[in-house]
Order: C-alpha cells, then structure tokens, then sequence
C-alpha cells in the first residue's frame, strides 16, 4: 500500500507495479486532480481509493494480506496510524529510503539544509553536466526519487552520480540513506509544526552528513558554525575572507573575491553571475563537491558563467520602468524571505504572504525597514503579517489584498511613485492556502509580469 498521491506517492506505486506487486494507494483527498492522477494509475492496474483518512479502519480490507506501507513525504513518520501498523508487524517505509534500496549502487551526493538546496541541486548538476558527467537530478524537486529508480532501472545508460535533494519530511522516513558526498547548507527554523523543535529538525538533518563518507558544511551558517565540534569531520566552506585565521577552512573566498582551496587561489567567485552572498556560498558548496568528484578549478570556474539559477528562486523575470522584477516563489519562510531581500537592490517593493508557517520573522522585518519602500500583503496570512510589520514601527505603505493579481497592480503602482529598484515576489510563507506548490504560485506570478512586459 501506498499512502498518499503526491508525485511521491504517484513514482512509488508505478515503481512497485512495474516490479509485479499488487499495489493499493490511499489518500486522504478528493478533488478533480485527484481523481485524474487516479484514473491514470488504474489505467495501469493499479487500485486507488480516495477519500480514505490516514486511519487504521481504512487498512482493514486489506490488513490480512498486507506487505508493505510507504508513505509519502508528508505523512509524518510518527503517526499514531503508523505506529499501529508496526506494532502489527507490517514493515512502513519512506518512499525515499524505499528509493534508496533501488538506488544505493550509484553514488550519490545527497543535500539538504533549510534553504539553498534547490540552488545547490541545480548548479552542481549543471556544473557536472557542462563536464560531460552524466548526474541526474531529483528527490524534493523535478523527478521523485522513485521515478528516478524506475528510469534508470529501463534505461541503458547508468548514471556517473545521482544528485538527490533531500527535505527533512524525506530524511526522517529514510535514516539509512548514506551518500558518498553530503552537502548541508545551512539550518534555521522552520517545519516546527511538524519535527516540535530545532534540535529534533537538524538530528534529522545531521543523520545524513553522520552517514557520509564526505560531509560538505557551510560554515557562514550560525547554526552549524556553532554546532561544528559535534558534527562529523569534513569539509568547510566562508564567504569571509578572515575565516581562515579563526578556524581551518578547506573552500573560502579572500579580500579580492578569490575562491581558495586550502591556500590555492582557484578562481575569481566573479564567474557565478546570480546576486546574493548566499548564492556565493552556494558556489563553495558545489565546488567543494565538483573538487571531490574529480573536476579541475578550471572546468568548474568555466562551466559556471552559463549558469542563470533557479525557477523561483531569485529568478529575474525582466524590467519595468526602472524596476527589476524578481520571482522569488520558493522563499517560503521567513529567513529565506530575508535572503532573497538583502540580494536585491533597494529600495524594494515586496509581495508576501500565503499561508503562515511558525518561525521567527523579526530578522525579515528587520530588513524590510532598512530595503523596503512598500510591502503588499496577500493571502490567508496577510493579516498576520501586516500586524507584525506594523508592530515594528514600518513607515513607509503598507497594504493587504486578496490575491496576487492585485498585489501586483498595487506593488507596480507604490513602486513607480516610490522610485523603486526592485520588485520581488518573496512570500515568507507556504503557497497551500491558494496554490497547489510554490512552482504554481511563481508560475501565476511569471505570467502576470509577462503580460506587462509585452504590451
């Protein structure tokens, strides 16, 4: 049985049916997406019921004869359901540690962290691309890690990595995944409605580098800086070019903007063309990893001028007027939210809200007063919000709307009279409350800019 019919669910069910299991997928949902992801998997042979709670009374039909249980990344691991089903000796997997048994011969360099991933993701992908590795890319973004098993088990061509991006729903369903190369970018709060703490949030995290053969940190990240004598041996990468007196630093970058390896200039961090500081620690991630995959500095430094980032994340959409547009859809919390603003040239126009995760948004609103020369507010949220930043003694316009197509109109509207630089959608909060993901969200937004680009 599978629970859930997300993407996950989706990979892992076609996965097990290609391997002759009968194969059964609950989901607690209904709804016309639902129902055509359904008929499409019963097409195959594959059962769907929908509507069917995450309780044991929608087991017992099949509790007799039951094998297997994988769930989905957003089913928490401790549900007391679970739990049931354990005790009555049936094995649950994660769909991800179910991909890991698939998968476990190639290697894999696995990343997680609480923002950055997808950029890490992408650019080391692409980076080993433009070298002629063959690394495909999946887990929390493109395909699902069971998808990725199933093509690579049709496939001729084996891969020479496979890059994995790794959330913490996925890690804590699949403590077993050991990557030849871990990355961790970096650890603030967030997920707390569902992991309760920080402490259990980055145990879940850090059981991935403990499980690598060669564990990447960041070490411009607070959090893991301050963690470091309790984490596992490994490599470490600053931006800052005092690091190396204060602590031994294998990846940095010097006084004149030199990434260094050990004491090696190897190139001029010029050659990412993406703004933001986090972006620079995104670069000594991948070059760290690049490095123990076997490139030169020179193929690396090379292969990274072409790349232009991430959908919807920083994604620079055009210009309006003197105002520079950016999609930064994926900045889901308040921290990433942060980043994202501090990366763009103020004074800024900002569009958040959606549907409020738990955290702490004093540092946000910190940079909104310094950046900011207007704010719109929509969404389930954008009370909430308003309240906060209002809290904070924010002079400058401050409005709520309904929905993104007249945060839009709006922010234009405040940031021509404003003499804005920028323009950027960062929510600081999850899409759920009117959008089916954050792509979605970004997508609407990407639209909305590209009709007033073209007229």
């Amino acid at each position: 049985m599978v629970i859930g019919l997300g993407r996950s669910g989706i990979g892992a069910a076609n996965l097990l049916h290609s391997e002759g299991h009968q194969v059964i997928v609950l989901e607690s949902c209904k709804g016309p997406q639902y129902a055509s992801n359904a008929e499409n998997l019963k097409r195959k042979g594959i059962k769907v019921e929908l509507g069917k709670p995450l309780e044991l009374a929608s087991f017992n039909p099949w509790l007799e004869q039951l094998d297997l249980v994988i769930i989905s990344p957003g089913i928490p691991w401790h549900h007391n359901t679970l739990q049931e089903l354990r005790k009555s000796g049936i094995t649950v997997k994660g769909e991800m540690g179910f991909a890991w048994e698939k998968l476990k011969n190639f290697p894999w360099i696995g990343i997680t962290g609480t923002n950055g991933k997808t950029t890490v993701t992408h650019m080391l992908n692409h980076v080993l691309a433009a070298n002629q590795i063959q690394a495909p890319m999946g887990g929390n973004m493109g395909n699902s890690a069971t998808e990725l098993a199933q093509k690579l088990r049709d496939s001729k061509e084996k891969p020479d990595w496979l890059i994995m991006e790794l959330s913490s729903y996925q890690l804590e369903a699949a403590r077993e995944i050991s990557p030849h190369i871990g990355i961790w970018t970096n650890l603030t709060p967030d997920h707390l409605e569902r992991h309760g703490t920080i402490d259990t949030y980055s145990s879940i995290k850090r059981k991935l580098l403990d499980n690598s053969e060669i564990p990447i940190y960041n070490a411009d990240d607070k959090y893991l800086s301050q963690q470091r004598p309790l984490l596992k041996k490994g490599i470490w990468v600053s931006t800052k070019s005092n690091y190396l007196s204060k602590h031994p630093s294998d990846f940095w970058i010097n006084e004149r903007g030199m990434v260094v390896e050990d004491v090696e200039e190897i190139f001029h961090s010029s050659e990412l063309l993406i703004p933001g500081n986090h972006n620079l620690q995104n670069l000594l991630l991948v070059t760290a990893a690049a490095r123990k995959v076997g490139l030169s500095a020179r193929s690396i430094s090379n292969s990274l001028r072409s790349f232009r980032g991430v959908p919807h994340r920083l994604e620079k959409l055009g210009n309006l007027q003197g105002i520079s547009i950016f999609n930064d859809s994926k900045a889901t919390n308040f921290e990433s939210a942060r980043i994202g603003l501090i990366a763009v040239e103020s004074p800024a126009i900002i569009l958040a809200g959606g549907q409020a995760k738990k955290g702490d948004a004093s540092q946000w609103i910190d940079e909104i007063n310094k950046r900011a020369c207007g704010v719109v507010l929509f969404g389930e949220s954008k009370k909430h919000l308003r309240d906060l930043i209002s809290l904070s003694g924010f002079s400058d316009e401050l409005h709520c709307c309904q929905d993104l197509d007249e945060a839009v109109k709006i922010g234009l509207t405040i940031g021509l009279d404003k003499g804005a630089r920028s323009l950027l959608l960062t929510p600081a909060c999850a899409s759920f409350d009117q959008y089916k993901d954050y792509e979605e969200r970004g997508n609407h937004f990407r639209k909305l800019i590209s009709s007033l680009l073209s007229n």
